[in-house]
This record gives C-alpha cells, sequence and structure tokens, in this order.
C-alpha cells in the first residue's frame, strides 16, 4: 500500500492510498472458493460447480464488496500510518473502481489544529462572595407568601395589586378579531401582562363597571396580522378582588410540610438558598473561566466540526420546539446556519478544554462523580432513587464524569490564574442566574 498525502489547507488534507491488486484478488479467490461449497448453480451439485463458473457469475458482486471493505480498512491504516487524526469524517473519492489493476482513492478530510495553551496566569477571574443575610431569609419567605396569595371581593376601586376578573370584546376598525375575546379574564393591575396602554385604562374601575379600551398593539407583535393597529377593547367587570397573604406562622410552616414551625422553616429555606447560591457561585465562575478561556486561545476551527455541531443545536432546537408545541412547519428557524456562532464556541471550548485535559492529565475519580450524583440527587424527596437512576445507565454516568471533568478544568484554572473576589448581593447573584 502506497500513500502520498498533500495539505490543501492550514487544516485540509488529500491524502491518497493505492492499494495493489494483489491484495484484492486474494481475498476475492478466498471469498469465491468459500461462495462455491455454498452457492446452487443449474447443472451441478452443491459445492461442484467449477471454480470459473462462480466466478462468473458472483465475481463482480463479491469484487465489490472487496472493495468496499478494503478501502475503509486501507484508511484507518493509512491515517495511522502518517499519524493523521480526522476532524469529522472524510470524504472519499475512488478513481478506478471499474479496473482490475489495483485500487487507488482518495480522501479530503480536514485535520484538529495543533496549538499551545496561552498562560493561565494572564487571565484575570472575578470570584464572587456572597453571604445569606436574615433580610435575604425574609425577602425569599415573602415571595413563597406571594405564591400563596389568595384573593377576597372588594368594594371600591381597583388598585395596583389588586386582581380584577372582567369579559372583554376587542375590535379592529370596528369588525371583531381572532384572539380579541374572554370571558373570566383575571388580569392583577400592574402585573404588565397586557400590552401598553391596556392596564392604564382599567385604573380605578369598579366591579359593574363598562369601560372602552384604546390600544395600539405593538409593531413587533407577535401576531403579525395585529402589529401596529389600533384596537378598541369594551370591558365589563365582574369583580374587583384585594390580594390576602398567608401569615407566617407555624400553620404556614405546616402547609409547606415542615413541621418544626417557623424556626424550621427559616433553616429550611436558607439550606435551599445555600444551595441555590452554591449553584449560581459555580456557574458564574465557570462562565467567566470558559469565555476567559475563549478569550485567550484563538483557535483555527475544523468546518466540519462546527457545520456538525451546527446541526446538532438546530435538531435540539426543533425537537424541543415539537415537546412545547410549536410544531416544525418553520424549517427557517432550524437552518444549521443560524447556530454558527455557537457552534463556533462550542468547538472551541471542546477542544480548549481536552488540551487542558491532556495537558495536565486531570481525572474524574470515582468519589468526585459520586459526589456530583449526590448533589443533584439532594433536593429530590427520594434521593436514592435518583443517585440509584443515574449509577443504572452507564450513558447517564458518563454525563456526570464530563461535568465533574470540565469542573476539574474550572479549578485548574482558578488555581493558576489571577482571582480577585468581589462582594455580590445575594439577589444580585441568583436573579442573573
Amino acid at each position: 500500500m502506497q500513500v502520498s498525502v498533500e495539505t490543501t489547507g492550514t487544516l485540509e488534507r488529500r491524502m491518497t492510498v493505492a492499494v495493489p491488486e494483489e491484495r484484492i484478488t486474494s481475498e476475492v479467490k478466498e471469498r469465491l472458493k468459500s461462495m462455491r461449497q455454498r452457492v446452487r448453480i443449474d447443472g451441478f451439485r452443491p459445492g461442484k460447480a467449477p471454480l470459473p463458473i462462480v466466478q462468473q457469475r458472483y465475481g463482480k458482486q463479491v469484487r465489490d464488496e472487496v472493495i468496499g471493505e478494503v478501502m475503509q480498512s486501507t484508511l484507518y491504516e493509512a491515517l495511522a500510518q502518517e499519524k493523521l487524526n480526522p476532524a469529522g469524517a472524510p470524504t472519499i473519492d475512488p478513481a478506478n473502481l471499474e479496473q482490475t489493476d489495483g485500487l487507488q482513492y482518495t480522501a479530503v478530510f480536514e485535520v484538529y489544529p495543533e496549538f499551545e495553551l496561552a498562560p493561565c496566569s494572564e487571565i484575570k477571574i472575578e470570584k464572587p462572595v456572597t453571604e445569606i443575610s436574615q433580610q435575604d431569609i425574609d425577602d425569599t419567605i415573602e415571595s413563597i407568601r406571594k405564591q400563596r396569595i389568595r384573593w377576597e371581593e372588594k368594594q371600591g376601586p381597583a388598585a395596583d395589586g389588586d386582581q380584577i376578573v372582567m369579559d372583554f370584546t376587542g375590535t379592529i376598525d370596528d369588525e371583531p378579531f381572532e384572539g380579541g375575546k374572554a370571558e373570566d379574564f383575571q388580569l392583577v393591575l400592574g402585573a404588565g401582562r397586557m400590552i401598553a396602554g391596556f392596564e392604564d385604562g382599567l385604573k380605578e374601575v369598579k366591579a359593574g363597571e363598562e369601560r372602552v379600551v384604546d390600544v395600539v398593539f405593538p409593531e413587533n407583535y407577535h401576531a403579525s396580522e395585529l402589529a401596529g393597529k389600533a384596537a378598541s377593547f369594551t370591558v365589563n367587570i365582574k369583580r374587583v378582588e384585594a390580594p390576602v397573604l398567608p401569615e407566617v406562622d407555624d400553620e404556614f410552616a405546616r402547609h409547606l410540610g415542615i413541621p418544626g414551625g417557623v424556626d424550621a422553616l427559616r433553616e429550611e429555606v436558607k439550606a435551599n438558598m445555600q444551595r441555590e447560591l452554591n449553584q449560581a457561585l459555580k456557574s458564574r465562575i465557570k462562565q467567566q473561566v470558559m469565555d476567559k478561556l475563549l478569550e485567550a486561545n484563538k483557535i483555527e476551527l475544523p468546518k466540519s466540526l462546527v457545520e456538525q455541531e451546527a446541526r446538532g443545536l438546530a435538531t435540539q432546537m426543533q425537537q424541543q420546539m415539537i415537546q412545547q408545541g410549536l410544531g416544525s412547519d418553520n424549517k427557517s428557524a432550524m437552518e444549521p446556519s443560524l447556530f454558527t456562532e455557537q457552534a463556533e464556541r462550542r468547538v472551541s471550548l471542546g477542544l480548549i478544554v481536552a488540551k487542558i485535559i491532556t495537558t495536565n492529565e486531570l481525572k474524574a475519580e470515582p468519589d468526585d462523580i459520586r459526589a456530583a450524583v449526590e448533589e443533584i440527587a439532594q433536593p429530590y424527596e427520594q434521593p436514592q432513587e435518583v443517585i440509584d437512576w443515574h449509577y443504572a445507565d452507564k450513558k447517564r454516568l458518563a454525563e456526570i464524569e464530563a461535568l465533574v471533568l470540565e469542573n476539574n478544568v474550572v479549578d485548574w484554572v482558578l488555581a493558576h490564574a489571577e482571582v480577585e473576589e468581589k462582594p455580590v448581593a445575594f439577589a444580585e447573584l441568583t436573579a442573573k442566574q
């Protein structure tokens, strides 16, 4: 076998492989001999047909099969011989499949880029430092209270924060339009759920009142047939309801499944907040590290890897839209080219992270994998079931192993980078998450 490699681009290679005829014909003969024992040919007993007749009938079919297999095996042999690692599947161009003087073909492919990592000592990372205050706990409990609001009918005009129950009918140019009518519609004033001007037209309404509210749909409204058009809504107010928040007492704690009273509630809330905080801190730092690595290491990327990643992202997005009931007929939204920038980021980071792992011999130890699985399982009611679920499937466990390796890379970068601590409020950090 003869192999020659031509550099046709920074990362592109054109490899020509020539296989002598002897390698093909010997394999063809062996297969025809084996086939002779099995095939049935008119006029001959099984296994007694002369080899030339078997060759005449089945020779081309067998040769084509052998050539396909030889191309595949010699491709890997040639790549190993030339110490080449293709990025993506090579494009094969057979030159002389119909000839009988050996086999020659070319394989065009890209190789992985060779690069040196930028020194991490030049990377600067801001490490958020946060503590959970009593006020943070109070604010969280207040949010829980608001999630359990009950509404009581009130007399008098509606104020911000009140809920109004209404029927309405909308028209454009005195004609009703699709989606412009509702009954028993609930709206909390001040929540900003409706288009601009709608809530303003309902200030201080009372039960039994009818109002006409004029609005203009935004130019970027999701229903394009309504975008930018003026509409008029006739609104009939059925009820005005005031919010009633539950008291923070032992009964409130019991309703949340915490039997130990208010003190136990605060401890449980703080523990949950701490888990949220830990995750937010990890995510913020990891995002910074990845951004800085990307900024410090500019790599020329194999187009085949970027295209493959973009196709994967497009497929993933399409599946998510189908699961959300948004359909799959909008093909333009699924064009892989729309995901090129994201694909380039992911491919670049994949190469950089892999380089750090191999260069520094980083590993995901079994104890670290176990700790990561237990952390994921902790918030669940039956954590052991979640742990067993992960360990029951090698693929799921491999995903955790990859996550642990990424975290090890982050830790390694932090150990070698310039890290500056920066105080950040709990609410600011978790809100951005």
